[in-house]
């Protein structure tokens, strides 16, 4: 017995013969039991195998042969060597003399994804192949070569079609959709991506269920548009939630509780203030690496980062000051940008950017009048655009940092930019002799 539960004649099939089918690592998939693994416990049985020959005509009839003879257009592979020979038994053979040509095709997309390695069985059962192809919208497009992908992207949709049971990845960007309803998409619970940027959804048009149904859901696309509140519940499996150049300006208390996931928050472009950014707001993001709060109207800096934040963005915020011990629950902070903002030196507490973390520091377009004080790991720092008239190399060197230049702790920094300052050249001997590693300076 076969897994598609019925007996089915041993088989030896024939693949065009190409440079792709060729490859003997991809030939490896199929030989020598007419099977596909991705993993260990992964495989799907071929039920049919099929002799796929190019034919002279449509309608032809496939050529099944008993002699095993090899053409020159094309290689057989048995399916044991050892123990089966190479030939169809009589009865099959008569059966099968005629194979219609739909089934023929769908038959040769299928090995050629198998081949591909983009098909497996737990991705989408094999008895369910055909199936989900056929179930594509109209509105929409649905690749074999992606069976898991539902492209329904610049159709000038309104609403959302009925979207196959087996999909992955679902792309509805650049319609005008304003309604996400629970009935939306509750046929598509496999769902692990979905783009719905570039629509007209509205806070009021997301109803309260539409996205908790989702419970694969990892990647959620909804930038541009109009959302004024970000959506709750979530999924909680979520590690990748997108929702810049929006309206939003609130963030409900304990909409992130329980997404223990989610490590990437994108809020750029919004109308988020202080009291919107809090240590209530951002409860739960307990794994959250990436935030991203460029463009909104903070004028302070964001409270309730979780000490797990590695990338923090905040540029063109009208952010003055920082805190002296605001980065003392934050030390596995690596990239930091502070571009275009209103920060002086008045408001940057000495060694406030001192961290043993930090690799990327950014502070251009602000009102510096003097470098501050960096670690002695950073190794890229943008300075430009700021009111600096002189390099101080007492000042931006590491204390220790000439004596030590040799050692592995010495300064890192490899990258600097000082233009569209008032400074003027030439650059300080012993600023080049303080950071043997810079490769590029921009004044």
């Amino acid at each position: 017995m076969h897994a598609c539960g019925k007996t089915t004649p041993h088989i030896s099939f024939e693949l065009l013969h190409t440079p792709f089918f060729e490859d003997h690592q991809l030939m490896s998939k199929v030989w020598p039991w007419g099977s596909y693994t991705t993993n260990n416990s992964n495989l799907i049985r071929l039920c049919l195998l099929m002799h796929v020959r190019a034919r002279k005509k449509v309608g032809e009839s496939a050529d099944w042969t008993q002699t095993g003879e090899k053409s020159s257009r094309t290689k057989r592979l048995p399916l044991n060597p050892k123990t089966e020979p190479d030939t169809l038994p009589p009865p099959a053979q008569n059966k099968m003399s005629r194979l219609d040509l739909t089934m023929e095709w769908l038959m040769v997309a299928f090995v050629a994804l198998l081949l591909a390695g983009q098909v497996s069985s737990e991705e989408i059962p094999y008895e369910h192949l055909i199936s989900q192809i056929q179930a594509c919208p109209k509105e929409c497009h649905c690749p074999p070569s992606f069976p898991n992908a539902v492209y329904c992207d610049n159709k000038g949709l309104k609403r959302i079609p009925v979207i196959p049971p087996y999909t992955w990845y679902l792309y509805l960007q650049n319609n005008l959709i304003d309604v996400l309803s629970a009935n939306s998409l509750h046929n598509a619970t496999q769902l692990r991506w979905i783009n719905l940027n570039h629509n007209k959804i509205t806070s009021e048009g997301l109803e309260a269920d539409a996205l908790k149904a989702m419970s694969n859901l990892v990647h959620l696309y909804m930038e541009d548009n109009l959302l004024t509140s970000i959506p709750s519940p979530l999924p909680a499996k979520l590690e990748q939630l997108r929702l810049s150049r929006n309206r939003i300006s609130k963030i409900p208390p304990g909409v992130f509780s329980g997404m223990d996931y989610l490590t990437l928050l994108d809020l750029q472009g919004n109308k988020l203030q202080d009291d919107a950014v809090t240590e209530v707001s951002l409860k739960g993001l307990n794994n959250l690496i990436q935030i991203n709060l460029a463009k909104n109207q903070l004028n302070t800096m964001p409270l309730g980062l979780p000490p797990t934040t590695k990338q923090i963005f905040l540029d063109s915020n009208n952010i003055e000051k920082i805190p002296a011990e605001y980065f003392k629950g934050l030390p596995k902070v690596v990239s930091l940008r502070l571009n275009r903002n209103k920060l002086a030196n008045g408001g940057i507490p000495n060694n406030v950017f001192n961290l043993s973390s930090i690799l990327d520091l950014q502070l251009s377009h602000n009102q510096l009048t003097e470098i501050p004080v960096i670690s002695s790991g950073l190794e890229h720092l943008h300075l430009d655009h700021n009111k600096i008239k002189s390099v101080n190399s007492s000042d931006i060197c590491p204390p220790g940092a000439l004596d030590e230049y040799l050692d592995e702790k010495g300064p890192r920094l490899r990258y600097l930019r000082l233009d569209g300052n008032e400074i003027k050249p030439p650059i300080p001997r012993e600023l080049m002799m303080c950071f043997r590693l810079l490769r590029a300076i921009v004044i």
